[in-house]
């Protein structure tokens, strides 16, 4: 359980080096409807919800849910991509 702690905690760690890094290196580019809408639903299942935030605890929830969207980004970049579950072994 240690070991998964300190991955964990070295995960976070690694996150928050990557978000700082972004935040500085902002790009001048459009950004298309449906990149907005994918951001917002990603948010959204992080746990953010816009319709129920107040004015003192919008910006907190949301750094929140962009910090579990991150987190949750880099972990997946780690292990590839989603698979549709099949696997082939062997020849014939």
């Amino acid at each position: 359980m240690k070991r998964v702690n300190g991955i964990s905690t070295a995960a976070m760690a690694l996150v928050a080096l990557a978000v700082s890094g972004m935040a500085e290196a902002q790009v001048n580019t459009p950004v298309t409807r449906s990149q907005v809408k994918a951001e917002l639903i990603a948010l959204e299942k992080a746990g953010y919800n816009p319709a129920y935030n107040s004015g003192a605890d919008y910006p907190l929830n949301l750094q929140a849910a962009e910090r579990k969207v991150a987190a949750e980004r880099a972990i997946a970049a780690q292990y590839g991509a989603e698979t549709d579950g099949t696997s082939a072994s062997g020849t014939r």
